[in-house]
C-alpha cells in the first residue's frame, strides 16, 4: 500500500544510509512559499534563500506542486490531513517490518511545524521520529527529556542564532551547520559530524555540530548562513599579527597564507 503524505526512502540520505531504519519525510512548503502561511516561524534571511526545498527533486516543479497541495490540505482540513499522517506512519511500520528494519519518521523534511503537539508519539512507540529546528526552546526542550522519548531534535544554526546554538549545544543537544567547502574536525571548539553519510540524526552522538554540505540555492549563499572554510596552507611567523574575527566569533591566528 502507498502513502499518501510520507515519501519514504526518497531522500538520497535515507536510501543510502543503511543504518537499519525506513525512513518517511514529510515535505511540505517553507516559510510563506507560493504564498501560503509561514511553516518556519523561525527562519532567517539566510536560510530562507539557501533553503533545502530547492535542493535534490525539490528543484522539480511537479514535486514543488505536490508539496504545496499538501500544505493547502494540512492549513484546508488540518482534523483529516492528521488522519491521512497517521494512516502513512501505521503503512510506514508494516512496510518495515516486511523489509526487516525500524521506522522512523521525519515530519518536517522542509518545515518547522509543531506536529507533537498534533500527535501522540508515544502512541507511535516503535517508531523514532526525528526533526530539525530553530526554534530553541523545542531544542532545549528535548535536550532536558522534556519530549517525547522517541522524538529526536537537532537544532539549526544560521547566520543570526549562534548564541542559541550555544546554549543547546552545553545543554547536550546537538547543532546542524551548513559548510561551503569540506567538513573541519571540529568548528569553534565543537566536533563535527559527516551529516550528509545518512540521515539517522538520532544515532549521533551528544554535543556535537552536525556537518552538512551546501545544496541548491545554499551553495551561492553570502549572507553568513552557510560556513566558508577558507582552504589554505599556513606558516608561522615570529612577529605578531592582530586577530581578526569571522564567522561565530572564530578567529584566524597569528599566520600567514602560502601558495
Amino acid at each position: 500500500m502507498k502513502t499518501n503524505l510520507l515519501s519514504i526512502n526518497s531522500d538520497a540520505k535515507t536510501s543510502k544510509g543503511n543504518t537499519g531504519y525506513l525512513t518517511g519525510i514529510l515535505y511540505l512548503t517553507p516559510a510563506g512559499q507560493a504564498g501560503l502561511k509561514n511553516l518556519c516561524p523561525r527562519a532567517s534571511d539566510g536560510c530562507k534563500a539557501a533553503c533545502l526545498y530547492t535542493a535534490g527533486r525539490g528543484k522539480f516543479s511537479k514535486v514543488q506542486q505536490a508539496r504545496i497541495k499538501k500544505t493547502k490540505y494540512l492549513f484546508e482540513d488540518r482534523e483529516s490531513f492528521i488522519d491521512v499522517l497517521k494512516s502513512d506512519i501505521r503503512i510506514l511500520i508494516r512496510q518495515a517490518k516486511e523489509k526487516g528494519l525500524k521506522p522512523a519518521v521525519r515530519l518536517n523534511g522542509t518545515s518547522d511545524y509543531p506536529f507533537h503537539r498534533l500527535i501522540d508519539f508515544e502512541a507511535f512507540k516503535n517508531v523514532q521520529f526525528y526533526d530539525y529546528t530553530k526554534i530553541v526552546q523545542k531544542a532545549l526542550d528535548h535536550a532536558n527529556g522534556k519530549l517525547s522519548k522517541n522524538y529526536y531534535i537537532v537544532f539549526s544554526r544560521s547566520e543570526n542564532n549562534w548564541k542559541e546554538c550555544i546554549k543547546v549545544l552545553k545543554a547536550g543537544g546537538n547543532v546542524a551547520a551548513v559548510f561551503k567547502n569540506e567538513l573541519p574536525m571540529t568548528y569553534n571548539r565543537f566536533p563535527v559530524l559527516d551529516g550528509d553519510q545518512n540521515d539517522s540524526r538520532f544515532l549521533d552522538e551528544q554535543g556535537c555540530i552536525i556537518g552538512l554540505k551546501a545544496k541548491g540555492d545554499a551553495k551561492k549563499d553570502k549572507s553568513g548562513f552557510v560556513i566558508w572554510q577558507l582552504k589554505l596552507n599556513f606558516t608561522a611567523q615570529a612577529k605578531p599579527y592582530k586577530l581578526y574575527p569571522l564567522n561565530d566569533g572564530i578567529l584566524i591566528p597569528p599566520y600567514i597564507a602560502t601558495v
